[in-house]
């Protein structure tokens, strides 16, 4: 098995099942029996483990909603060689998963993760999504929505630290970073073909209360990332 593709998921009946149709289309880059798809039912109470089931995958279960467990969970039931991780409300390509095989089969990475772009195309949001797009590239930190590494890699450095509410996918960039550099590797950011994201968060609470979400972060940047109350957009359960 080449590549085990997990999608942490928390109440996620309304976009689940677009997201994992288009993963499955897009894993045709891969050999079809080189890559398996797993979703961790984050304590869902709604027919999240049932979408994901009906469309083949294997659900495991993570009592304790967080992120970076859920992640975790679906990453100690995996098979493959490389891990990828994708978000819920994503819909990557197939063009995508092609920059995926190449940067594998390469020899030259321990792992990365890949630009996004939205489904919303205001410009505010555009603007947002470029300014992260340049920080992710300059500072090869990849967005929790994409990341893949090599699962020996990802045992060796301890997976997504489980202190962490949020921005778990950056802390362990960092550690990625570091091991690819004793290694004589890369942790590669691609960026030819986005991954396509949804802007849910952007409806649900509007910029006002997101920007007090990140007025409360950088007051408080510690205090608020090792709560679930504090991260309160990815956890209240709005969806």
């Amino acid at each position: 098995m080449r590549l085990s593709i997990v999608v942490p998921a928390y109440n996620e009946e309304k976009l689940l099942g677009a997201s994992l149709e288009s993963i499955r289309s897009a894993a045709g880059a891969f050999d079809a029996s080189g890559w398996e798809l797993i979703v961790c039912d984050n304590n869902s109470t709604d027919r999240t483990a049932a979408i994901a089931r009906a469309a083949g995958a294997m659900v495991v279960f993570e009592p304790h909603n967080q992120i970076s467990r859920a992640r975790n969970r679906g990453a100690a039931a995996a098979r493959g060689e490389w891990l990828l991780f994708v978000d819920a409300d994503s819909t990557p390509s197939a063009e995508l998963f092609a920059d995926l095989r190449r940067a594998i089969e390469s020899g030259r990475v321990v792992g990365g993760g890949c630009t996004v772009a939205s489904d919303h195309d205001g410009l505010p949001v555009r603007a947002v999504l470029a300014l992260w797009n340049s920080i992710s590239r300059g500072l090869r930190w990849a967005a929790g929505a994409f990341l893949f590494c090599r699962r020996d890699v990802f045992r060796a450095t301890g997976g997504f630290s489980e202190e962490l509410y949020a921005s778990e996918e950056l802390e362990l960039s960092r550690r990625l970073k570091r091991e690819a550099r004793a290694r004589g590797l890369e942790f590669r950011i691609l960026h030819r073909h986005p991954l396509r994201t949804s802007a849910r968060k952007l409806h649900l609470y509007g910029w006002l209360e997101l920007t007090k979400v990140f007025g409360r972060f950088l007051l408080h940047p510690r205090r608020m990332l090792r709560s679930a109350s504090g991260c309160s957009p990815w956890y209240d359960g709005r969806r």
